[in-house]
């Protein structure tokens, strides 16, 4: 077991290297000039020559990429070209509202997923079955934004029951903190909720059709008992991969979820740097979300080892 950890934490190496490079000079060669946004539109060439130098622009790229990497194998991600901050620093500071809006999200739509895929399944080809899948393949269609508005719509702006907007971290109170968390948390969370409860379903049918879950009714153990201890069990590898995959839908959509709901996080972080051309920043979040999702991915991989021992060897 420990020897199969191992082997996957360093896989991860490589493949963080790859993003790291990719990123770099995927984001050079973007149209685009920060120097001659920080100058202004009127600045002249020598004004822009200057930021430019003082930026450190005017290097070869493959020197900046060699001071860069240095710099970041000591954890200094740079300085914001635009606030003269510490890229780490601006991270930190929007970290928090990205975060709970992520986990409310991951959990809400697991703890209601996996229970609605193991009933469409005991209930196959039912009304209820219909009904979930009915749900799946709508959650899955409607783009975040759009359901976003929909639910600002009815439950902030005619009912008035919730925050249109906004964030408010824990320390102001547990209910606002909830309050303002409920609305981006469902928007965002209904795609990854279709996508976890049709795979539940698929996987949970497989094993429903085995003989040892046949064996098990006919012994007259209780349902509950055969669906969750022995059929949810085996047919846990397909849903934790799916969550993990799904983790991706999250980092894309909180993007767009921020921005909607006006929550300060690093999504909000994301748009306003790449609409200004600050290299550091775009560098830096992309690597914190790649990190992220190689951290998720590493995580669901050891998880295997444990659900089915046959992985580990």
């Amino acid at each position: 077991m420990t020897a199969y950890i191992v082997r996957r934490l360093f896989a991860t190496l490589p493949v963080m290297a790859v993003v790291a490079i990719f990123v770099f000079f995927l984001i050079r060669f973007a149209p685009g000039d920060p120097a001659a946004i920080i100058a202004g539109e009127d600045a002249t060439a020598e004004a822009i020559a200057q930021v430019r130098m003082k930026l450190g622009l005017d290097r070869p790229v493959l020197e900046q990429f060699a001071i860069w990497s240095l710099q970041l194998l000591q954890g200094d991600l740079g300085i914001s070209i635009f606030s003269n901050l510490p890229v780490t620093r601006l991270i930190a500071q929007r970290l928090e509202p990205t975060l709970a809006l992520t986990l409310s999200t991951l959990f809400v739509a697991v703890a209601l997923a996996v229970p609605i895929g193991v009933v469409a399944a005991w209930k196959a080809r039912k009304l209820v079955d219909r009904l979930v899948m009915g749900f799946a393949v709508l959650g899955f269609a409607m783009p975040v934004f759009v359901l976003a508005y929909i639910l600002i719509y009815f439950f902030a702006v005619q009912w008035r029951l919730l925050p249109v907007q906004g964030y408010a971290p824990i320390r102001e109170g547990f209910w606002p903190f909830v309050e303002s968390l409920i609305l981006p948390s469902v928007a965002l969370g209904v795609t990854y909720m279709a996508l976890i409860a049709r795979i539940t379903r698929a996987s949970m049918l497989e094993v429903l059709a085995q003989d040892y879950i046949r064996t098990a009714n006919s012994k007259g153990l209780a349902t509950d008992r055969v669906l969750l201890l022995h059929a949810l069990k085996n047919a846990a590898v397909p849903i934790v991969t799916v969550i993990g995959i799904g983790i991706a839908l999250l980092i894309s959509g909180v993007v767009i979820t921020e921005t909607v709901f006006n929550i300060p996080g690093l999504g909000r972080l994301t748009v306003d740097a790449v609409l200004k051309r600050d290299y550091p920043v775009v560098q830096g979040l992309i690597l914190v979300f790649a990190g992220a999702k190689v951290l998720v991915n590493l995580v669901i991989d050891i998880s295997y080892a444990f659900l089915d021992s046959r992985i580990r060897y």
